[in-house]
């Protein structure tokens, strides 16, 4: 008993003789250490002093743990599913036992923590200390087979008591959103259409039954776009300012989205760059065939089953002549034209992309392809519904670099690379033609030769169709000519009949003024 006391007063002693050297050290500082430095001392100290405190006088009610069930009754617990996808980020190297886990539909191996298993974090300078457990209990009582047992999952999260309001209001919150980003990053892209038979969708988002998707399995990057480099920094340039500025379009008034207008000729990787978005902010995409709707109700109903972080899609939207220009005739029959399969209007159009239906979701992307810009009515195109008109051109030099690169790989300084560039500036191609051609052969020699045939045959009908157009000209002045040769023939015959009937006139008028006179008898006349 003696000695039991004799410890007890000996660890006192230490504890306040450190104490007291510690609240000197503590009073010297804050006469002669600048305030900033002052604060890191002190916090220095005062994590020394929690330090020793819990190794030399461990209080059992000290620690504070909470319990992340898996279930919370028939619903899954969201705090658990965030804890175990934040935790397999964060899983100590040393660690014994985990558990790898996928599914078809994922993208890679997920490694989470086993049971019995723990995990240390730090917040803020809080250790918090993840637990993992599992019980095993049979259903119904009556079986211990294995097909009988249920698991019950959860997590035990334990810290000082002192720090359980900061636990909960700021860590439990930052594992929801770490988990958000987690998820998002790893979350396969969806390419979702309307009336399908299918749904791939696997995270519990439910898009009803109009929309069914499957993953968007599109290779397409912006590093393998084959654009001019300024286009596609810009590009990119305002995917970043858009997706980042969601206090500012609120605080502007403004609906939290973006219109991209892609216009080009047939073939210049309109498709292409869509993927290369959707790929690049991780937004899954809605494509909105337009013969498929049958009225604007129907149209406001596809947009309200639509979700946030999203691209929607019209392609062509020029073969609707309800969207044409207003003010210019179109004569000429469209085999394509969809209005006749559906009652969507211009005015519903733009109530889809500009109205009040539009908000119903925020961070959404509209974008619509034409081949045939001069076609749309200028109500389309305004900046608030296209806010950005993107023109994809004939193949550039810069873009054939990127095409070798993607399928021939690095070939170094080739000899015909240079004639090759040369030709394309002077011919109309598009970028699939030339990746058509590369893709032919596996030999650079081949291939490349095969592209600079094309260029060649390029260069001859261009100059074919340059000469048709000069002769068509000639060809116009010279019938231009006849023509007027016809009309001055024309005009000399009835010139000359004129004049025959005038003498004819005259020589009447003469015969009557001789018999008026006399001068010629009945004889005469007759």
């Amino acid at each position: 008993m003696a000695s039991s006391l004799l410890g007890e007063l000996n660890l006192f002693s230490a504890y306040a003789s450190t104490a007291a050297t510690l609240m000197l050290l503590r009073t010297l500082i804050n006469d002669v250490v600048p305030s900033p430095i002052r604060s890191a001392i002190e916090s220095f100290f005062d994590r020394i002093m929690d330090h020793f405190l819990s190794r030399f006088v461990k209080r059992q009610d000290s620690v504070f743990t909470i319990v992340v069930d898996e279930e919370i009754g028939m619903t899954r617990n969201e705090v658990f599913e965030a804890a175990e996808t934040y935790l397999r980020t964060i899983i100590n190297p040393n660690t014994k036992r985990l558990k790898a886990t996928k599914t078809v539909k994922q993208l890679g191996i997920n490694l989470n923590m086993e049971k019995g298993e723990e995990v240390i974090d730090s917040f803020k300078g809080i250790e918090l200390k993840w637990q993992f457990y599992v019980k095993e209990q049979e259903k119904d009582g009556k079986s211990s087979g294995a097909s009988n047992q249920q698991s019950d999952k959860r997590f035990e999260l334990s810290f000082n008591r002192v720090q359980k309001q900061t636990v909960v209001d700021e860590y439990l919150p930052f594992v929801l959103s770490k988990s958000k980003e987690i998820k998002a990053k790893e979350r396969p892209v969806k390419l979702y259409t309307r009336d399908s038979g299918f749904d791939d969708e696997e995270d519990g988002e439910y898009c009803g039954w109009y929309w069914g998707c499957i993953n968007l399995d599109h290779p397409a990057t912006f590093e393998k776009l084959a654009m001019d480099r300024e286009l596609k920094q810009s590009i990119i340039d305002d995917l970043d300012m858009f997706v980042r500025r969601k206090d500012y379009y609120r605080k502007v008034g403004k609906a939290w989205k973006r219109g991209y207008l892609l216009y080009g000729p047939p073939g210049t990787g309109k498709s292409t760059l869509i993927a290369a978005i959707a790929n690049y902010l991780k937004f899954d995409v809605f494509d909105l065939e337009l013969s498929s709707v049958y009225d604007n109700s129907e149209l406001r109903k596809l947009l309200l089953y639509t979700k946030s972080k999203s691209i929607i899609v019209i392609e062509d939207i020029d073969c609707n002549s309800n969207l044409h220009d207003r003010t210019q005739s179109d004569d000429e029959p469209n085999s394509s034209d969809i209005s006749a399969n559906t009652k969507v209007t211009l005015s519903g159009v733009l109530n889809f992309i500009d109205g009040m239906w539009s908000t119903c979701s925020d961070e959404r992307i509209f974008i619509f392809t034409t081949n045939h810009k001069e076609k749309l009515d200028p109500a389309l195109l305004r900046p608030g519904r296209m806010d950005m008109h993107i023109y994809l051109g004939y193949c550039t030099p810069h873009a054939f670099d990127v095409l070798v690169g993607n399928y021939l790989g690095d070939i170094g300084e080739h000899k015909l690379v240079p004639e090759i560039k040369d030709m394309i500036k002077e011919v109309e191609i598009t970028p699939a033609e030339v990746a058509e051609h590369l893709m032919r052969h596996i030999e650079v020699d081949v291939a490349l030769q095969g592209v600079m045939d094309l260029m060649e045959q390029k260069k001859k009908e261009k100059g074919m169709k340059l000469a048709e157009e000069k002769v068509e000209p000639e060809k116009e002045e010279e019938g231009a000519t006849m023509e007027v040769r016809k009309k001055k023939v024309k005009l000399d015959k009835e010139e000359g009949s004129i004049m025959e009937v005038e003498e004819n006139k005259r020589d009447m008028n003469f015969l009557v003024k001789l018999l008026k006179n006399g001068v010629l008898t009945k004889s005469k006349k007759c």
